[in-house]
C-alpha cells in the first residue's frame, strides 16, 4: 500500500475560458466548471487507485467539510486529521492554448494538537505502507520542519518504509537536509531554489540533467525533475536519463506534476527499471495535461511505448552552490 500525506488540501474549482484570458475583461467559459476534492497527495492516490495500486490518503480536513464530502463520493480510501477551519479552494482558469492560470487561497493553520494528530495518523498507517508520499505545501504558519517530522514519524513506525517528497521552498530543504529521502519530485523553479541557482540556469536538459545529478550528490536517493513540455530528468546513483514526451495538446497542468510522481510509482510497484519509471512518469504526466481540470488518467490514457528515453550530457555551468533560505511557498 502506498499512503499519501496531504497537509495542505483542496477543493480545485476549475473554469475553461472560450478565448484567451484578458485581464480586467469579462469573458464567457467554454463549460461548465467543474470541482475536485484535491490536493497533491490526493491526486497521487486517486491515480495509483485508478491503476490498480492500493493507496490510502491522509487529509487535513474536517469529515463534514464539503471538501470530504467530494472524496467519498469518489470513493477515495482517505484518513481525515480534523481541524477547524474549511478547506481552502483553489481557482484555475485555462486557456483554450492550456495555458493555466491557478488562484490558491492559503488554507488552514495547523496548531498543536492538529499537528500531533497529524503525525499520530501517520504513525498509525505507514505500519501498512510500503512508500509514504508527503505532497503539497504547507498550510499558513507550519514550521519547515513538519515534512521533516512527518519522514521521522513514518520510520519510527515502519524503519523499512519508502519516502517520496513533493514541496518546495524551505519544507524541501528541511527534508532534504534531514536525509533519508528516497525520491524527490521537483520542477526546475523548485530545484534552482534548492541547489541556490539563479532563476532560469535550468535552461535547457544539460543543466536539468547537471542539477539533478548534484541533488543525488546530497544524498537524496532518486530525483524525478519535471519540466513541462520538455519532459523529465530521472537522476540517482546508478541512472541519469531524460525522457521527451509524445505530441500533447495541453488542456490544462494541474495535477500533471502529482500524475508524473504516481506513474513513477506504479512502474516502480511493477518491477520496472529507470528507464522503465521514467517513461511510465512523462507518459501520466502527458495525459494529465491532456484532460481538463486537474488530471486523473488512467493506465489506459497513457502510454508509456510514446515516450522517448535517452541520456543527457551534463552542464558544469548548472554546478550548485549552497543552497539560500527558502520562502516557503504554497504551491498547491
Amino acid at each position: 500500500m502506498i499512503l499519501t500525506l496531504t497537509l495542505n488540501p483542496s477543493i480545485d474549482r476549475t473554469v475553461e475560458l472560450g478565448a484567451r484570458l484578458e485581464r480586467g475583461a469579462v469573458q464567457r467559459t467554454s463549460a461548465a466548471a467543474s470541482e475536485v476534492a484535491a490536493g497533491k497527495g490526493v491526486n497521487v492516490t486517486r491515480v495509483l487507485t485508478a491503476a490498480g495500486v492500493p493507496s490510502r490518503a491522509i487529509v487535513v480536513s474536517r469529515e463534514d467539510d464539503p471538501f470530504a464530502a467530494l472524496l467519498a463520493a469518489d470513493g477515495v480510501d482517505a484518513v481525515h486529521v480534523p481541524v477547524e477551519a474549511p478547506v481552502r479552494t483553489n481557482l484555475a482558469l485555462t486557456e483554450p492554448d492550456g495555458t493555466t492560470t491557478k488562484v490558491n487561497e492559503p488554507g488552514a493553520a495547523l496548531d498543536a494538537r492538529a499537528i500531533a494528530a497529524v503525525l499520530a495518523a501517520v504513525r498509525a498507517h505507514a505500519v501498512d505502507a510500503d512508500w509514504l508520499v508527503v505532497a503539497g505545501s504547507l498550510p499558513t504558519g507550519a514550521a519547515p520542519s513538519l515534512v521533516a517530522d512527518v519522514v521521522l514519524a513514518a520510520r519510527e513506525a515502519r524503519p523499512g518504509i519508502r519516502i517520496a517528497v513533493d514541496t518546495s521552498g524551505a519544507p524541501l530543504a528541511a527534508a532534504v537536509t534531514a536525509g533519508g529521502i528516497d525520491l524527490v519530485k521537483p520542477n526546475d523553479e523548485e530545484l534552482e531554489e534548492l541547489l541556490g541557482l539563479a532563476h532560469g540556469a535550468i535552461d535547457g536538459p544539460a543543466a536539468a540533467a547537471t542539477a539533478a545529478a548534484a541533488l543525488v550528490g546530497r544524498g537524496v536517493g532518486a530525483v524525478l525533475l519535471t519540466l513541462g513540455g520538455d519532459g523529465a530528468i530521472l537522476a540517482d546513483a546508478h541512472d541519469l536519463l531524460r525522457a521527451t514526451p509524445p505530441p500533447t495538446t495541453v488542456r490544462s497542468t494541474v495535477g500533471a506534476g502529482d500524475a508524473s510522481l504516481a506513474g513513477w510509482l506504479i512502474a516502480e510497484r511493477r518491477g520496472a527499471d529507470a528507464a522503465g519509471r521514467l517513461r511510465q512518469a512523462v507518459a501520466h504526466g502527458s495525459a494529465a495535461a491532456a484532460m481538463p481540470g486537474t488530471g486523473f488518467p488512467t493506465p489506459a490514457d497513457a502510454d508509456a511505448t510514446r515516450v522517448r528515453i535517452s541520456t543527457p550530457t551534463t552542464a558544469a555551468s548548472a554546478a550548485a552552490t549552497p543552497a539560500a533560505p527558502a520562502a516557503d511557498t504554497q504551491e498547491h
